[in-house]
């Protein structure tokens, strides 16, 4: 396969999985703002869990409600909005209509117009969560279509890598902001406030009904330990990366276990570390430590992937990587 084609899935899949992402975290705040009041008013912290606080201070005076809105809704320079993550979907997309079904191809351009229609219309701002529940049902019918209609080949698999990749990077990052950034007071660590953002944090990830069915009461640890180390849930870290272990191996046909790339060796190294890691051990070193380290960790497996299948020119190793928050220089790095 084509470095180009690769190239092309893996980053369709990952602007796909980021924009649903963002209209997720979003929208449970909106939802936080409207039922609980001036403790809830927070939206700093969502700009923060896209790694874009800079960019947003050089062009916002004050993280309100609108300004964040319209930052990670519908700004064309904002690399991780969600009008910004469709069009570099789409643009990936046409390159390789060849390589993906029609039916595919269809929904992503339905996508992005619909998302283009709704900027023009001013949608977002006057109706936010049926925009939001928009963007998120485009992402789950796309997701779908792909399982469906494409053969389940080295393409397929790159565009799985990619999104299961996006997926552990962003239940990362919203861990981190509620544990370390979202509380507005030390004070409110038991609260029933603390329990309402603990509860809006698994909404976020759509974990909260199959988190109560296993654990019952909402706890801190418990909730780390379900987004972070659950081997079944989906949407959590170690479930991600170690599917996305079996796509990389089905891409280089090498034997789980075996690691004769890059790639393979850093994903390798961060199931095996996550494997054997117990979620007293999180607490105990420090959940934003902890966070912190997994970060670097997904950011060298972004880089590694790069090295081993797409790299065309400079390498992205060349980077600092000992900060993750800069979502967007692998992206520029690796997308034209």
């Amino acid at each position: 396969m084509l470095s180009r084609v690769a190239d092309a899935i893996y980053w369709m899949s990952r602007y796909i999985e980021r924009a649903e992402n963002v209209a997720r975290f979003v929208d449970v705040n909106l939802h936080l703002t409207l039922d609980g009041g001036e403790p809830f008013e927070q939206w700093a912290p969502l700009v923060e869990t896209t790694g874009d606080t800079v960019a947003f201070k050089e062009r916002f005076s004050d993280a309100t409600r609108d300004n964040v809105l319209r930052f990670l809704t519908f700004d064309p320079e904002t690399p991780n909005s969600i009008l910004s993550c469709f069009t570099r979907a789409r643009d990936n997309a046409r390159g390789i209509r060849e390589i993906i079904s029609s039916e595919m191809w269809e929904q992503i351009n339905a996508a992005y117009l619909m998302v283009t229609d709704a900027a023009r219309s001013g949608m977002a701002m006057e109706s936010p969560h049926d925009f939001f529940t928009a963007v998120k049902q485009a992402s789950h019918l796309f997701v779908g279509i792909n399982y469906l209609t494409m053969t389940h080949n080295e393409a397929w698999h790159f565009g799985r890598l990619g999104r299961l990749i996006e997926r552990a990077d962003m239940t990362s990052r919203i861990v981190d902001v509620k544990y370390y950034i979202l509380l507005p007071s030390p004070q409110l660590v038991g609260s029933p406030v603390d329990e309402v953002q603990w509860a809006a944090l698994l909404r976020s990830t759509s974990s909260f009904e199959m988190y109560r069915k296993r654990h019952g009461n909402i706890t801190p640890d418990k909730v780390i330990a379900f987004l972070l180390l659950s081997r079944r849930f989906p949407r959590s870290v170690r479930y991600c990366t170690s599917n996305a272990e079996s796509s990389l191996h089905a891409i280089t046909g090498n034997e789980l276990g075996t690691w004769t790339t890059a790639a393979e060796r850093e994903l390798g190294k961060l199931n095996a570390e996550l494997s054997y890691t117990a979620s007293d051990e999180i607490v105990a070193q420090g959940v934003h430590e902890t966070i912190d380290m997994l970060q670097v960790r997904l950011s060298k497996v972004t880089t590694a992937i790069y090295d081993t299948f797409f790299a065309l020119g400079p390498s992205p190793s060349e980077l600092d990587l000992d900060d993750p928050a800069p979502r967007s220089q692998h992206q520029t790095q690796s997308r034209r």
